[in-house]
């Protein structure tokens, strides 16, 4: 789920906020967000913990700085015995102004490494405005994006830009992502967005087994013979998020599920910068007692 982004004004005070102070910035956005300040001295909730993780660890551990970054986070999938679900990996620069266009393949995806959203997806090269694209990689490449969320893995970020193997199809429609939300070592479920493409999203979690969970609005919606299919290779993908998730307290593995099998998309530790005021408080609460911070 991509985070809302706030107001571009009220977004350059956030960030002046977050080079002041970042447990500032946080306590400020939480307050924007919730109507309360967060508990950070004893948290319960899943976005009250992250937020203590992002403020007092996340800035300075090597290991999530580095799964983090959506170039260095590959060399720890491979270590983690996933090669196989890793995208081919095309080409790799550290200024838009620096891109071979002529050399890249017809399709591909691009993105800078130290944030989020940060995406050019290309299904023809033909068809793509090579200035507009530059521009926009050189426009995202200058901003600061760690400060607006006071999210401190991505601050030292060495900023890089990356070009991948498209997986869509030739309209350019992605195959459905599937979001692995992970605690202490294990996938505990799965979220799946349906009807992103006909513009009717709707948010489903599902166990282990493929069985909904009614925690969260439109789970609890949905009728009470709702079922989907359960995805060829689901089982696989569940795999996969266990070997990825690591010791890790918390991480969402964010995976496809393509005709050929996984593919690896991102790791996410503070999935809407830990201010998704739209999980609903009971599932907050629930996904927090989950989390073990020691």
């Amino acid at each position: 789920m991509k985070k809302k982004r706030i107001h571009r004004g009220s977004r350059a005070l956030y960030a002046l906020a977050s080079y002041i102070s970042p447990g500032l910035n946080t306590r400020l956005l939480y307050l924007r967000k919730f109507g309360r300040l967060p508990e950070l001295e004893a948290p319960k909730t899943l976005n009250e913990k992250l937020l203590k993780l992002k403020l007092e660890r996340y800035g300075t551990d090597p290991l999530v700085r580095q799964c983090a970054d959506k170039y260095r986070v590959r060399s720890y999938v491979e270590e983690r015995g996933c090669a196989e679900t890793l995208n081919k990996l095309y080409a790799v620069y550290d200024r838009a102004d620096d891109i071979d266009w002529n050399s890249l393949p017809q399709s591909f995806a691009m993105k800078w490494n130290f944030g989020c959203g940060y995406n050019i997806i290309c299904p023809d090269k033909a068809a793509l405005n090579i200035p507009a694209a530059e521009k926009q990689l050189k426009k995202w490449g200058r901003e600061p994006f760690w400060a607006y969320y006071s999210e401190m893995q991505y601050r030292h970020a060495e900023k890089k830009i990356i070009i991948e193997e498209y997986i869509g199809d030739k309209d350019g429609k992605l195959p459905e992502d599937y979001k692995f939300y992970c605690f202490n070592g294990q996938a505990y479920c799965v979220m799946l967005c349906t009807g992103r493409s006909e513009g009717w999203p709707r948010f489903y979690f599902f166990d282990r087994d493929f069985r909904l969970l009614r925690i969260n609005r439109d789970s609890i919606a949905a009728p009470v013979d709702f079922s989907l299919p359960k995805p060829r290779f689901l089982d696989k993908a569940f795999e996969t998020a266990d070997k990825l998730c690591g010791e890790f307290p918390f991480v969402r593995v964010d995976l496809y599920i393509t005709e050929k099998g996984v593919r690896f998309g991102e790791l996410t530790f503070t999935p809407a910068a830990a201010l998704d005021n739209k999980r609903l408080p009971e599932t907050d609460i629930l996904f927090g007692s989950m989390m073990k911070m020691e």
